[in-house]
């Protein structure tokens, strides 16, 4: 699974990144401690009849709701969608089809428990050079059904997180590990014109391994608050 991140990005500079247009950016603060239902960067590519498709930045809230919901909150978690079954699952069915997004990251935490004593020990995994992580993500539009259509507070963008069975290299972690796709897939998989469903998400899945299995992980203090030093490794003797 995936609970909480870090993204210690600049708007400007993940506008550059994604070679996108800006979005409502005006609540993003730098984190280095985001939660689920925290507001998070979503990179994604939406596309109106025969206009152009167009490519932006958003934030969104990490806890992806479907439109039908009668609230903004669901019943289960749903900051995380399993890549193995989220195209069958009416929570996520429908943003698998078309409308699928890249979740940029710095990195990762996950908690390694051990089996004794059920201590609980947190790690940071990043990727080895320090690369922005761009993680397979869904999104949905959200409408609040006691606001008025022209209300500008009635809409929220949700998004999730896909997650997989761990590579080797982070399995005596954390059983799951999130979907962290390579460069060269970000197009294709943001692409709205591209019909998603199982076999686009085992392919995410594939097209990871070599990304998930070159990540580095680092013990670190207590995620608690928010700052750099969350991301600090330990001293082996700590």
């Amino acid at each position: 699974m995936c609970g909480r991140f870090a993204m210690d990005k600049e708007t400007d500079d993940m506008i550059q990144e994604f070679v996108a247009e800006g979005g409502d950016f005006r609540n993003w603060r730098p984190s280095y401690n985001i939660s689920p239902t925290d507001q998070i960067p979503v990179f994604l590519e939406s596309k109106r009849k025969d206009e152009p498709s167009v490519r932006r930045l958003e934030l969104a809230r990490w806890s992806l709701v479907p439109s039908w919901s009668k609230e903004l909150k669901t019943k289960v978690p749903t900051f995380n969608a399993r890549a193995e079954t989220a195209a069958e699952k009416p929570m996520f069915k429908a943003s698998v089809a078309s409308r699928r997004a890249i979740v940029p990251a710095i990195g990762y935490y996950e908690w390694q428990t051990d089996p004794v004593t059920k201590k609980k020990t947190p790690y940071f995994i990043h990727a080895r050079d320090g690369e922005l992580l761009g993680f397979a993500g869904l999104y949905a539009w959200w409408a609040d059904p006691a606001l008025e259509r022209d209300d500008p507070e009635r809409w929220h963008l949700t998004a999730t997180i896909l997650t997989s069975d761990a590579v080797q290299t982070l399995a005596d972690i954390h059983d799951r590990n999130p979907v962290p796709l390579p460069r060269e897939l970000w197009d294709h998989w943001v692409d709205p014109t591209v019909v998603g469903d199982q076999a686009l998400l085992d392919e995410a899945v594939r097209a990871a391994l070599p990304v998930a299995g070159d990540l580095v992980f680092d013990r670190v203090g207590p995620v608690t608050g928010d700052g750099p030093e969350l991301i600090r490794p330990l001293p082996d003797d700590a």
